[in-house]
């Protein structure tokens, strides 16, 4: 076993939060009027999910990794390309509801879209219960670096979404779907 310190969680942290980002940014570049405090709250629930599924995966052990892992990237694909075609077909079909629509800060959504983007943190978790690996410190900077990059992410989008005009939404939808995609085939290959 190998002792795992900080600035190794922190480069998987990243890695990790990479999906968050991506789905942050989208997100914010199709909503204008979407608040600061609707970031925050964005942000919260990935840094949650992604503290919460590194400790899950750990728990878990083999049991459950290998109950999921054969289909987790296809769930996580699944999720992202539903949430990710909504928005493209939302987008080219106008009505008075458009400012509703793919607004991740929902709380189905936003459940949704924190369990999609924190699948690879429930197998890190586990193999991190066969590492020398102070839980509680991977975990908090997990979710902490989760929470920090979905920010960004957030502020980006909002910058992005007034450059791109209109159609932003269905770059945004088009994000989530080649997220989608990398983790599916990532897995596949």
């Amino acid at each position: 076993m190998s002792d795992t310190g900080f600035l190794s969680i922190l480069i998987i942290a990243s890695g990790l939060s990479a999906d968050c980002f991506a789905v942050a940014l989208s997100s914010s570049i199709s909503k204008k009027a979407l608040p600061l405090w609707q970031g925050f709250r964005v942000a919260l629930f990935f840094g949650f999910f992604q503290s919460a599924m590194t400790v899950l995966g750990w728990l878990a052990g083999r049991t459950i990794i290998d109950l999921i892992s054969a289909y987790d990237h296809w769930l996580s694909f699944g999720l992202l390309a539903f949430v990710g075609g909504r928005m493209i077909w939302e987008s080219l079909h106008e009505n008075e509801e458009k400012e509703a629509r793919a607004d991740i800060t929902k709380w189905w959504l936003l459940v949704t879209l924190s369990i999609a983007t924190s699948l690879d943190a429930l197998a890190v978790g586990l193999s991190f219960a066969f590492l020398k690996v102070n839980l509680m410190m991977a975990s908090t900077t997990i979710g902490i670096v989760a929470f920090v990059i979905t920010l960004l992410g957030f502020f980006a989008g909002k910058k992005l979404g007034g450059l791109v005009g209109k159609r932003a939404e269905i770059i945004g939808g088009i994000i989530l779907i080649v997220i989608g995609l990398r983790i599916l085939l990532e897995h596949l290959l």
